[in-house]
């Protein structure tokens, strides 16, 4: 195998992915810039047995999206819609608290809560949906509001970020979800996005939050106008900001879904771009503990083969999620542990069902 990487052009890099050295962002646009995908996934799952061996983890949880009423309006977005429009909602406490209700007879560790950016909603009614899902359900950990949602929340606080933050932990809040972060190059943000958080502000949220002892993980979205180098830059930020904060729990690679949004005449990502897309994470990201193959997003069987790839979590049952599926996603909202745990089996690894921080609940050899 180390004659067909070096014929593919990257014995360099091999060696430095050997060494556990750092790999560059010229390394990365090389990587990007190549066809040669099993090369790929033979580096990125040494990093990956390196870091996790045969360990694939999933958890049982329970996606709730409060409202899609969103000012961002952005042009990737098939979920933001404008207040008054046929299909903006918003749910009020009672609704959400029914929700977790509904599923009190199955094993949820974790609720998974973001929504749009609401130009009326008050501080209060997002502290009191921490309260009450804990009212409900007082064991579970809350993973909630993206960095672009904290910031709009300190705005309602007309408090410092990490003030809001200290508030919301008292409420509820466990740990904050990677949403939103996009691809951080301003020309991106400019052309797609232009009212939402600029990237530096995203990731100083970020490293705020684990300054205040939150754990947080990180996405970026990608297969719509960015570029290789772009991508790039957007990872190197993140690992920047893990070397400095260590907060960052999982790297979320997000396939763009172009139905019923702004940009729909482009082309969905192919399995290709997927698997490279994971590959490279794990290459780049030397110190994020684990990435995501999201199965909503690539789809499970994508995901699956993703696991020799770099990728060691299939993220979790999810049970209801909206924002993929309003963008043309056709896999299932939901997935049964059992499945995951047979898709994991299946690709080889040992499948362990995780808590949010990635403690483990039961191992399934």
């Amino acid at each position: 195998m180390k004659k067909f990487i070096e014929s593919a052009g990257f014995g360099d890099i091999l060696e430095k992915v050997e060494a556990g050295e750092r790999l560059s962002c010229d390394d990365g646009i090389r990587l990007y810039n190549s066809n040669d995908i099993l090369a790929l996934g033979y580096m990125a799952n040494m990093v990956r047995n390196r870091l996790n061996g045969d360990n694939t983890y999933f958890i049982y949880n329970q996606h709730i999206n409060y409202s899609n009423i969103c000012t961002n309006l952005c042009k990737f977005c098939a979920f933001g819609k404008e207040k008054g429009h046929e299909k903006a909602y918003e749910m009020d406490l009672e609704t959400v608290k029914q929700k977790v209700r509904d599923r009190l007879d199955e094993p949820i560790t974790e609720i998974h809560m973001v929504g749009g950016i609401h130009p009326d909603l008050p501080f209060s009614y997002y502290t009191d949906l921490l309260r009450g899902i804990k009212e409900v359900r007082p064991d579970v950990h809350i993973q909630a509001f993206t960095c672009v949602e904290i910031a709009h929340l300190a705005g309602l606080a007309d408090k410092p970020v990490g003030e809001t933050l200290e508030i919301l932990k008292e409420a509820g809040l466990g740990s904050i979800p990677g949403g939103g972060a996009e691809v951080f190059a301003p020309r991106i943000r400019e052309l797609t996005c232009e009212k939402k958080l600029p990237g530096k502000d995203w990731i100083e949220v970020a490293k705020t939050a684990h300054r205040h002892g939150l754990h947080t993980n990180a996405t970026m979205l990608y297969g719509h106008i960015e570029t290789m180098a772009e991508r790039i830059e957007h990872l190197d930020a993140l690992r920047l900001a893990q070397d400095e904060t260590k907060g960052f729990l999982a790297f979320i690679p997000l396939a763009f879904h172009p139905k019923n949004t702004e940009m729909s005449n482009i082309s969905r990502t192919t399995g290709m771009d997927d698997l490279k897309n994971i590959a490279v994470s794990r290459l780049m990201l030397d110190n994020f503990p684990h990435i995501k193959a999201y199965w909503v997003m690539i789809g499970p069987k994508v995901a699956q083969i993703a696991l020799s790839f770099g990728a060691d979590d299939m993220d979790g049952t999810v049970k209801e999620e909206v924002i993929t599926h309003m963008a043309g996603a056709e896999t299932e909202q939901a997935i049964g542990s059992t499945t995951l745990v047979k898709l994991i089996k299946e690709a080889g690894r040992i499948a362990i069902e995780r808590d949010t921080l990635y403690e483990t609940i039961q191992v399934h050899e």
